[in-house]
């Protein structure tokens, strides 16, 4: 049987409310329904999936840096709001050096103009932006094309 491969999944702040913040732009569904949706078809694709949600950037951060020891061999990231501010995470996924996929469940290109630049995107191996909830499961099977060897 082939190595799980170890991916972990970060979503950054505000995405804690999915199901009842501004459901026009990010659905219906929340984040405890996404996260077991990912999982099963995590499964699938023989893939370990981990998960945390955190409104805090350093919290983020320390997760991100415990990925190595972690044996995480690809991140998912929606880093929400910290998207446009935080180069200390885009620090922290550099330093880790795990490749990692940006989602965004809106289309961060079509929306206020601050929303559309992005720490993240040049130091990552892509962007999935405005494909809703689905987004995550294209990562997902993108990183299982891949992990195969």
């Amino acid at each position: 049987m082939k190595k799980k491969i170890n991916v972990f999944l970060i979503n950054g702040p505000n995405l804690n409310l999915l199901g009842s913040r501004e459901p026009h732009i990010y659905g219906n569904n929340t984040l405890p329904d996404l996260i077991k949706n990912l999982i099963k078809k995590s499964e699938k694709l023989n893939i370990s999936l981990s998960h945390i949600q955190s409104n805090a950037e350093h919290v983020l951060i320390e997760k991100i840096h415990a990925a190595k020891e972690n044996n995480i061999d690809y991140i998912i990231i929606n880093p929400a709001a910290f998207t446009h501010s935080s180069i200390a995470i885009r620090d922290a996924l550099i330093a880790v050096s795990i490749p990692f996929i940006e989602v965004h469940i809106s289309n961060i290109y079509n929306r206020e103009n601050f929303r559309s630049h992005s720490w993240f995107s040049d130091v990552s191996e892509g962007v999935i932006t405005g494909l809703g909830l689905e987004g995550y499961y294209w990562a997902l099977k993108t990183i299982s094309k891949r992990c195969k060897i």
